[in-house]
């Protein structure tokens, strides 16, 4: 199973890609039924908002209920097709993203924000960016309206980053989120088994849920086999670490000449 060139155009513009019904249904039925027992089993009131960053149920984010639905499925033949094959380091976990019923009225407004930078809970410390590949986001229940926890894009800010870094640095992302004109979120929809592609270098965030029920959703942080060397060169070259992406990205750089 491979993406289309269009697809990967869509890609190289917006900096996500939706795949509907990648990952199939006994395998989403599985994984919710441990994560299920093991939130029946309860969760500590002082540690819910430390998992709601790192992840929920953290005694599955091994369990193959959670791994193999990123490398037992042609999930992973579509994420080779952007980055080419071979190209990623293997991952060993996912992590377990639920967002519960808020009562905010009216819901927050959404703040972007870009992975692996210092926060007081995420455990990752100060003076480092944990930048990575590629996110690849697999929903696990329904998302069919807004404000139901939504995974929430800014489309092609990905670009407007490279620029910024290409300018001021990559590291400058150390002082905070750069400030550039954001365009209009986008709340991203789906249903069970759809896939979300986004490229480490999106403005996302999770949505508020304002609806009755929680959002279920796996995500996996992927590291190209060479992140060591091009840790803060890809933040400036964006594509260089994406194999499957070289057709597009000339063809675009084409068109500007």
């Amino acid at each position: 199973m491979q993406l289309s060139y269009l697809q990967k155009q869509e890609f190289y513009k917006n900096g996500y890609l939706h795949i509907p019904g990648v990952v199939p249904k006994v395998m989403i039925d599985q994984a919710m039924r441990k994560i299920n027992h093991s939130i029946g089993n309860g969760i500590p009131s002082d540690e819910v908002e430390r998992l709601r960053i790192v992840s929920f149920c953290s005694e599955l984010r091994h369990d193959r209920c959670i791994t193999d639905m990123l490398y037992k499925s042609p999930a992973i033949d579509l994420v080779e097709s952007l980055v080419g094959s071979g190209n990623l380091k293997p991952t060993n976990y996912g992590q377990i993203a639920i967002r519960f019923p808020l009562m905010d009225d009216p819901p927050k407004v959404p703040y972007p924000h870009l992975d692996g930078m210092h926060a007081p809970l995420n455990g990752i410390p100060e003076g480092i960016i944990e930048n990575f590949t590629m996110l690849v986001g697999i929903l696990l229940s329904e998302v069919a309206e807004n404000n139901a926890g939504n995974l929430t894009v800014w489309p092609g800010t990905h670009h407007q980053y490279e620029k910024y870094f290409q300018e001021y640095g990559a590291k400058t992302l150390l002082e905070g989120m750069p400030p550039i004109d954001l365009p209009e979120p986008v709340q991203l929809k789906g249903k069970p088994g759809d896939i979300y592609f986004c490229h480490y270098q999106l403005a996302h965030t999770a949505g508020p849920n304002v609806t009755p029920y929680p959002r279920y959703a796996t995500f996996y942080r992927l590291f190209h086999v060479d992140k060591g060397l091009s840790h803060w060169p890809s933040m400036e070259d964006i594509w260089m670490e994406w194999d499957g992406m070289k057709k597009v990205v000339q063809d675009e750089a084409g068109k500007l000449i």
